[in-house]
């Protein structure tokens, strides 16, 4: 067997365009007369016949500077403790943003670290954050820990 022994019986005639009146698409070549569109090489973008186009109707919104573009993790109280469950030896050392960077627990994109206190911490921690809540900052104290904000 070769390709070009091959039969395909799903193969269908295309209709060529522009090859004599009776060809049923002769002449214009299902074109219609005159007009942009029958010319060759023109795409009309966006056009609605005349209708003010949709992306003139809707109001321009929003600005997003360059320049403030602050990448902020934020992290619970829960997945630290789940953090420390899993590793014990965190623990000993600080926690903060490049710590977590290492154990892959946060995206290398984020610059600053915010500490939120839903959940629950079972031990002592001394953490090293740019933000803090005032429920975590309290839940943290209240075990003995240690919060430093960096700037």
């Amino acid at each position: 067997m070769q390709l070009n022994t091959l039969n395909s019986k799903n193969s269908k005639s295309k209709k060529r365009v522009g090859r004599g009146i009776g060809s049923s698409k002769g002449k214009t070549c299902g074109r219609g007369h005159k007009g942009q569109k029958s010319r060759s090489g023109v795409a009309i973008k966006s056009f609605e016949g005349g209708q003010m186009p949709l992306y003139r109707r809707l109001p321009k919104r929003g600005f997003n500077s360059i320049k403030n573009k602050n990448f902020v993790a934020l992290i619970n109280l829960s997945k630290i403790q789940d953090i420390i469950n899993k590793q014990k030896n965190i623990v000993d050392n600080k926690i903060n943003l490049s710590n977590l960077k290492k154990m892959k627990q946060i995206n290398n994109k984020y610059t600053k670290l915010k500490l939120l206190g839903k959940g629950e911490v079972k031990n002592k921690l001394d953490i090293e954050v740019n933000f803090v809540s005032k429920s975590a900052k309290e839940k943290i104290e209240k075990l003995g820990g240690k919060v430093t904000l960096i700037k």
